[in-house]
Order: C-alpha cells, then sequence, then structure tokens
C-alpha cells in the first residue's frame, strides 16, 4: 500500500510541475508554490523509508522460508534414517531400505534447492520492483528540486533587474 502512496504523491508532484504556469519570457520554466512542493516532497521522504522496511521484512521472510525449508529436509533426513534402522537386518529387506531411504533422502535434497530458488527468486523479484520504485521517486524529486531551484534563481533575478530599473528610473527623474 505504501508504494502506492509513494506513487500517488509523485503523480500529484508530476502534475504540479506539469499544470505549472510558465515562468515570462520562458516557456520551458514554471512556477510553482514552494510551501505545496516542499510539503509534497517531505510527505515523500516520510514514505520511502516503509518501502525500505517492506524490502527489509521481504528478506527477513525469505530467511525464515528457506529455514522451515531446511527443518524439514532435516525431519525428512531423520525419518529417513530412522526408517532405515527400523527395517529388519534381512539383506533383502535391508538393501530396499537403503534404497527407498536414499530416494527420500535425493527428493528431499531436491525439494531444499526448489524451496531456496523459489524463494531467492521471489526476494530478488520483490527486490528489484522495490529499487527500481525508490530510484524512480529518487529521480522525480531531483529532477523536481532542480526545475525548483532553477525557477527560484529565475524569479530572483528578475526580480533584481526590476529593483535596477526601477532605481535607475528613479535617478533619472
Amino acid at each position: 500500500m505504501e508504494e502506492k502512496d509513494v506513487r500517488r504523491l509523485l503523480d500529484i508532484l508530476y502534475g504540479m510541475v506539469d499544470e505549472a504556469k510558465s515562468a515570462a519570457f520562458s516557456p520551458d520554466k514554471c512556477v510553482l508554490n514552494r510551501d505545496e512542493v516542499l510539503d509534497l516532497l517531505d510527505e515523500i521522504r516520510g514514505k520511502l523509508p516503509l518501502e525500505l522496511k517492506k524490502a527489509q521484512e521481504l528478506i527477513q521472510a525469505r530467511d525464515e522460508y528457506v529455514a522451515a525449508a531446511k527443518k524439514e529436509v532435516e525431519k525428512m533426513l531423520r525419518q529417513a534414517e530412522t526408517d532405515a534402522k527400523n527395517i529388519v537386518s534381512d539383506s533383502e529387506t535391508l538393501q530396499q531400505a537403503r534404497l527407498k531411504s536414499a530416494e527420500i533422502i535425493r527428493r528431499a535434497e531436491e525439494r531444499s534447492k526448489e524451496l531456496y530458488r523459489a524463494a531467492n527468486s521471489y526476494t530478488e523479484d520483490a527486490l528489484r520492483r522495490t529499487e527500481e520504485a525508490i530510484q524512480m521517486a529518487l529521480s522525480e524529486v531531483q529532477e523536481s528540486r532542480t526545475r525548483f531551484r532553477t525557477a527560484s534563481a529565475e524569479k530572483m533575478q528578475e526580480q533584481r533587474e526590476q529593483l535596477n530599473a526601477s532605481q535607475n528610473k528613479t535617478e533619472e527623474e
């Protein structure tokens, strides 16, 4: 849910920049309400740690999943050993028991590897998506910040020029 909140906030920020009025004599620059943009950026900044916490929770869930799979394999191995010990020592029966225990061990090891691969794949995908969302959010914030600084500097320059022009006019009179 937090990921959608961050994306929604970024969409709002993008909309603000997209719909902002153009600065005078500069159609590629715009004027934004500083307080609104800063509030929105603060809210995004507040949400990003939640995204990171979610990624950490995914890693922990993967580790727990792998640990549970290992316990399952160990249990299966113990059961296979117990089964093998309980089988009558008759050579034919013993041979069958050994084959069966080897098969159980082989299947348990395959299952363990399969569970481990699935957990790693899931976690890798979740972390990749989280990383992309965070990177996209950071890029958009950096771009907005750059545009904001440029527009602010231009506005300050424009005001200085107007002030100088006004002073020059007053001095000429």
